[in-house]
């Protein structure tokens, strides 16, 4: 997991985490948290699927099946 707290926008971070190789990214935002959810994208794919917080954390224990 890597948590990116840096003072870049969100186009930087994620192009950090691709040249990194994460497999996973779970994108949280103000208006996702506003609905109670949050946004988890296969990177591989380009899979995108919108899920309540605790649902993205079991398909992330769970290896993101």
């Amino acid at each position: 997991m890597l948590y990116d707290d840096t003072d870049q926008r969100a186009g930087g971070k994620f192009a950090t985490a691709d040249l990194i190789g994460l497999p996973w990214q779970l994108v949280v935002g103000p208006r996702g948290i506003a609905n109670g959810e949050v946004e988890l994208k296969n990177r591989a794919s380009g899979e995108r699927v919108s899920l309540s917080v605790e649902d993205a954390l079991n398909r992330l224990a769970q290896g993101a099946a």
